[in-house]
């Protein structure tokens, strides 16, 4: 069964229900409480059949791109799981479209997320992703809490 979902990130410190199917529920707040100018969508609605999820971006950031780490904190059933960190803009040879954006400009983007390489076993998932404009993880330009409810195992 494959579903889409689609959200819109205005309003802060409000948590929208973003896609469910009967495998999977998901829903996000901001992590502060300034107003973002934020899109996404993911499809299919599932992680079943270890799909390879298709996203679209659009995003205006509150300030320069000039450098942009992202970090990915989640937990499962409330424990620490997993802590990805990923450079995406230096400065120098940078190959994603976020990269150099001036505040305020429009950051429009397509790309796959290859959800086959991970097996996400039934249960509860809080997702925290920030991004910083320092190497130091001070200064956080954006961050979004995703909630994630496997209903059943992929096997």
């Amino acid at each position: 069964m494959f579903g889409f979902f689609f959200f819109i990130l205005f309003t802060p410190g409000v948590s929208e229900f973003i896609c469910t199917s009967s495998d999977l529920e998901m829903s996000y707040t901001f992590c502060d409480s300034t107003a973002h100018d934020f899109m996404f969508n993911l499809t299919p609605c599932s992680t079943m059949n270890k799909p390879v999820w298709k996203a679209a971006l659009t995003w205006i950031p509150r300030s320069d791109i000039h450098f942009f780490k992202i970090v990915f904190n989640v937990w499962y059933d409330g424990a620490k799981a997993f802590l990805w960190k990923e450079l995406l803009c230096s400065g120098a040879d940078d190959e994603y479209s976020v990269c150099g954006r001036l505040k305020g400009e429009t950051v429009v983007s397509t790309f796959d997320i290859k959800g086959s390489r991970i097996n996400f076993p039934k249960g509860n998932y809080s997702i925290v992703v920030q991004g910083f404009s320092d190497d130091s993880e001070t200064n956080l330009i954006i961050c979004l809490n995703f909630t994630m409810i496997v209903k059943q195992d992929a096997f």
